[in-house]
């Protein structure tokens, strides 16, 4: 039988903030063998990456282990208590025996240092290989992990590479000291579904290679039931249950449990409304939620396009280019075209999905639509207003109208600002509200209608979640009483039932305000429950778009085949 590599008992961990004291683990307690797959699942708060970073003591200064043991154990070794090591003494675990794939690559990298260096320093500072050998070493580990241009990445800078070459990265630096457990926290939670299949693909493979034991922390069930052998769900800091995959998801005992699985949307069935936890631990039954009153049927998604008549965008001709190599004098000498002759009609009311993998154009049409980038040539129209015409005088009356969700929720708030502030801000700036007063009441109201409450306001964006980030970003987008929102992959980083809460939340704006949405997402389950169409993009242009039962029931091109068939379910 496989030795326990890993064994936390009895676990609590609370953080000090100002004068008051927050617990974030509560007496947690379970095993992890060798060889084993591990997935920790759980809402925004629930204590997963606690957790996780608590085994190399990677939590910040003010959190207080309050109680527990953490015991890491090779072979027939006997167990190291990690809890009581100093910085000094847990610096070979670090890495060496234990190592960290962080969730978000862009931030985990070092902007101002090559990717091969990055790695190349853990494996010099554990004396793994000598200077001469350790460029050969890192780039072992670079194609290892798929990466084919081997050379080139050990010389770029994060910013020169797609996010789905960046995770290989890290994952690259998390193997590279020959670890035996490693420790995901939500490493495929930005990446588009073939990059995220691979990235899967490419664990599982690892893993029987290495002999590897993985803590896999996802708020994506489809994921965790593909790779994980076990699951444990934890709840504001508490294990819910711990069971096999196969039990958890086919016969879970927790309501709590229940309602995570349950909240996903589903690709095959178009909702009305998302079933979320908080309904499950009321108790209300799953088969209310799949009845046919709740089921949007293929022939009531046809007569649902024929009721949008207004045009609020009008796309023509748009061509999006950025500069890509330029000669000694700093002229552009090649450039790269991420949107080509694209053309697309919005209306008022609709939510359009638009899918397509990473680099195939999506943002760049969205942030052109808002005038964020440079337009090429083309022309955007809203409500009749060519935009691209506008002096940037001319354009200010009309961004309250026109908003946009960003996907990094944490380059998208400013550090130095509290929360309160980045949401009465815009409010502010366009002259909406009379007082202080009046305008703190409206984002204590937006904040607890993406499920958010009041006293977060004074807090800064350190102070919380990826998911919480979103959720604020969202209410920001909404403080302006926008008629049309580009939500650049606005849910991705938000647990099931956050994200169910929150798509909801969108489809009932749309229904009150008339709202239009360009609806820019990877997940195909998603965009079924939210969009009215869905048009597919692949190197700048528009390869098929139709009805969502339309596109993913029957797909006409061997691209939309290919996402749809590397969806996770």
């Amino acid at each position: 039988m496989a030795v326990n590599l890993l064994e936390v008992n009895n676990l609590s961990i609370r953080f000090k903030q100002n004068n008051a004291y927050i617990d974030a683990v509560k007496d947690l307690s379970f095993k992890l063998k060798e060889g084993e797959i591990l997935g920790i699942v759980g809402e925004s708060g629930s204590g997963k990456s606690v957790t996780a970073m608590s085994i190399v003591k990677l939590l910040p200064s003010n959190a207080i282990y309050s109680s527990g043991l953490i015991l890491y154990s090779e072979s027939e070794k006997t167990p190291i208590n990690l809890m009581v090591l100093s910085e000094e003494e847990l610096r070979p675990y670090r890495g060496a025996k234990i190592s960290i794939i962080f969730q978000e690559p862009m931030s985990s990298l070092n902007p101002v240092l090559t990717c091969g260096y990055q790695i190349a320093e853990g494996l010099l500072t554990h004396k793994l290989c000598t200077r001469k050998e350790v460029k050969e070493k890192v780039c072992y580990w670079l194609d290892k992990v798929g990466i084919t241009e081997t050379n080139r990445v050990y010389g770029s800078y994060p910013h020169q590479l797609s996010g789905g070459q960046l995770q290989r990265v890290l994952i690259a630096l998390a193997l590279s000291c020959n670890p035996k457990l490693v420790i995901a926290d939500e490493p495929t939670t930005a990446l588009d579904v073939n990059i995220q299949k691979k990235i899967l693909e490419l664990l599982v493979s690892l893993k029987k290679e290495l002999g590897l034991t993985i803590i896999f922390i996802s708020h994506d069930l489809g994921v965790i039931k593909y790779l994980c052998d076990r699951v444990l769900v934890m709840n504001n800091g508490i294990k819910i249950e711990e069971n096999s995959v196969a039990e958890i998801f086919q016969n879970p005992t927790n309501n709590y449990t229940k309602g995570l699985i349950s909240s996903r949307p589903s690709l095959r069935i178009k909702l009305r409304k998302l079933p979320t936890v908080q309904d499950f631990i009321k108790g209300n039954s799953i088969h209310n939620w799949f009845s046919d009153e709740n089921r949007i049927s293929p022939s009531e998604q046809d007569r649902i396009g024929d009721h949008f008549n207004d045009k609020i965008i009008r796309i023509q001709n748009l061509n999006v280019q950025y500069p890509q190599t330029k000669n000694w004098f700093g002229k552009v000498k090649t450039y790269l075209h991420a949107v080509k002759d694209f053309n697309l009609d919005i209306f008022k009311g609709e939510v359009v999905g638009l899918v397509g993998e990473s680099g195939s154009g999506k943002s760049s049409l969205g942030k052109a639509i808002l005038g964020l980038t440079n337009i090429h040539s083309g022309n955007v129209f809203y409500a009749g207003i060519n935009l691209c015409t506008l002096s940037n005088s001319e354009w200010r009356p009309l961004r309250k109208e026109l908003q946009i969700i960003f996907q990094d929720p944490y380059s998208s708030l400013n550090p130095r600002k509290t929360i309160g502030s980045a949401i009465t801000e815009p409010m502010l700036i366009h002259k909406m509200h009379s007082n202080s007063a009046l305008r703190k009441e409206r984002a204590i109201e937006l904040l607890e209608m993406v499920g958010m409450e009041a006293d977060h306001l004074e807090r800064y964006p350190h102070q919380f979640s990826g998911g919480q980030r979103q959720r604020i970003c969202i209410a920001r987008a909404l403080a302006l009483d926008a008629r049309f929102i580009v939500c650049d992959e606005c849910v991705s980083a938000l647990d099931v039932s956050i994200q169910a809460q929150v798509l909801n939340l969108l489809m009932d704006l749309k229904q009150k305000l008339n709202l239009s949405l360009l609806f820019i997402t990877h997940d195909m389950s998603v965009v079924n429950f939210i969009a009215d169409r869905i048009v597919v993009m692949n190197e700048g242009k528009i390869i098929e778009q139709g009805l969502p039962y339309e596109i993913i029931e029957h797909p006409k091109t061997e691209y939309t085949q290919r996402l749809i068939k590397s969806i996770i379910e």
